[in-house]
């Protein structure tokens, strides 16, 4: 149906890779699994849910029924789903982590680097393949908002040890302190307002997507 759901944006994105230089970038990835403070900048982005690259070498591709394929070049796969629109993210990623993406894709070819940004968002949107099916269990929360409510229960549970403990004034006491820590994160979750065009359609689909379903549950009207 469509890369969106929600607030959440689901992104695949494949390049070549020449077979002599896969063993490069796998050594790149080794290292960067070994000193993660190098993606500091990544993980402080609070947009993203998740983020993973790939290698998949040329004779790694399933036989699904089409049958032996060839091919010249290894492959790498990078997979994410992230909070707001294509650009955010995208210009996010490249102000975080410049140097990162730059090796992150160094091995692929045709890499134009992150900087300058307009052509490397060329090059993601040419290789970016589109989610024909996109399920988010959670449309309307953003991941702050999941923080957030996870905060909340927390608080909650605390709450729930101290009232059986018997004290009203404990409680109320605790209560007033846990509602001081929890205001920021009593925001009401929804959907957010339309960022693009694309945004629109997709939501456009969805409603159309769960009235069609809303229509079939209806039980039949008996004949007289």
């Amino acid at each position: 149906m469509s890369n969106i759901a929600g607030k959440a944006y689901a992104m695949n994105v494949l390049t070549p890779m020449r077979p002599w230089r896969t063993w490069i970038q796998n050594a790149i990835f080794m290292v960067a699994r070994a000193a993660p403070a190098q993606l500091s900048g990544l993980l402080g982005l609070k947009l993203i849910h998740f983020a993973r690259w790939v290698i998949i070498r040329r004779d790694q591709w399933p036989d699904l029924g089409q049958g032996k394929q060839t091919f010249e070049n290894d492959y790498m796969l990078f997979l994410s789903n992230f909070n707001g629109t294509w650009d955010q993210y995208i210009d996010a990623f490249a102000d975080g982590i410049p140097s990162g993406l730059d090796m992150f894709w160094y091995a692929s070819i045709k890499y134009p680097h992150s900087i300058p940004i307009s052509s490397f968002k060329d090059y993601i949107g040419a290789n970016q393949i589109q989610t024909s099916y996109y399920y988010n269990a959670t449309p309307g929360a953003a991941q702050r908002d999941i923080k957030a409510a996870l905060r909340v229960r927390r608080e909650v549970l605390k709450l729930v040890d101290i009232h059986r403990a018997g004290d009203p004034a404990a409680f109320a006491r605790a209560y007033r302190v846990a509602l001081a820590r929890v205001a920021n994160s009593l925001a009401s979750p929804g959907f957010a307002p339309i960022a693009s065009v694309a945004t629109r359609k997709a939501d456009a689909a969805r409603r159309e997507f769960i009235n069609m379903l809303a229509k079939k549950r209806e039980p039949a009207n008996a004949k007289p």
